[in-house]
């Protein structure tokens, strides 16, 4: 098993965000977690790549919260939960946040290279960036411009981008097509697709159920923090409770 996820719970104060989460992928996978805003869908993508422990170690003795998160995580036969998010990103499991979270300042061809930090060789981190452009060509065409001027699928094309520029081998990809366009979303999702062909795992969450299913093997449908249904495309279309209580379908 390459990611499996065991009881995670994570609680901010007193309320329970993630309620005994569990998941498995494989190798080579391209996963969906589906359901509805407040699901916990974006918390728990965050708590895989260590981010929520950044968090609850950042706060630690402050007066915002108090932030509890419990459970099991491995990663390529590793048990990742202690480790500090850089020591998570560097083994390869790399968070491409919901709208990108760029570096709205610097250029397209600036954040890409911020991706590559770990990479000392020129050779290969020219390399990947040819890799990069050819899978996302407008970037190619905008590398010189500033990120914070991108639309919204570019943002979200940059992200995945700047991951892959890190060598990420399994990417965690949180709602990309979040306020795009039905062909802006079409072309995004066909990039999506292009990049799992190259072998990469991918967990992707997303609210627009037809493109997430048409794109994964498997599918954990999240509601209130506890996973409520695991399935094929087709297996979970044909349950009409999982249907019409939770994919809203």
């Amino acid at each position: 098993m390459y990611l499996e996820v065991k009881d995670l719970r994570v609680l901010y104060d007193r309320a329970t965000v993630l309620n005994g989460v569990n998941l498995k992928v494989d190798k080579g996978e391209l996963v969906s977690i589906v359901g509805p805003n407040g699901a916990g869908k974006s918390t728990l993508l965050r708590a895989i790549t260590g981010l929520i422990k950044w968090e609850k170690d950042t706060l630690k003795g402050t007066t915002l919260g108090k932030i509890t998160i419990e459970g099991i995580i491995f990663f390529n036969g590793e048990e990742i939960m202690q480790l500090p998010a850089h020591e998570i990103a560097k083994r390869g499991l790399i968070i491409c946040p919901e709208r990108g979270r760029l570096f709205r300042e610097m250029t397209v061809l600036e954040n890409l290279e911020a991706g590559a930090y770990l990479i000392r060789d020129k050779k290969l981190m020219r390399e990947i960036a040819d890799r990069v452009f050819h899978l996302f060509p407008i970037l190619k065409k905008r590398s010189k411009q500033v990120s914070g001027t991108l639309s919204g699928g570019e943002r979200t094309m940059l992200s995945i981008g700047r991951a892959l520029m890190s060598q990420g081998k399994f990417l965690l990809i949180d709602e990309p097509s979040v306020g795009l366009a039905p062909l802006i979303k079409e072309d995004l999702f066909s990039r999506i697709s292009d990049v799992h062909g190259l072998g990469i795992t991918i967990i992707l969450t997303e609210q627009d159920i037809s493109f997430a299913f048409d794109l994964a093997s498997r599918n954990y449908v999240l509601s209130r923090g506890k996973v409520v249904a695991e399935g094929s495309s087709k297996d979970l279309l044909v349950d009409e409770l999982i249907r019409t209580t939770y994919l809203g379908v």
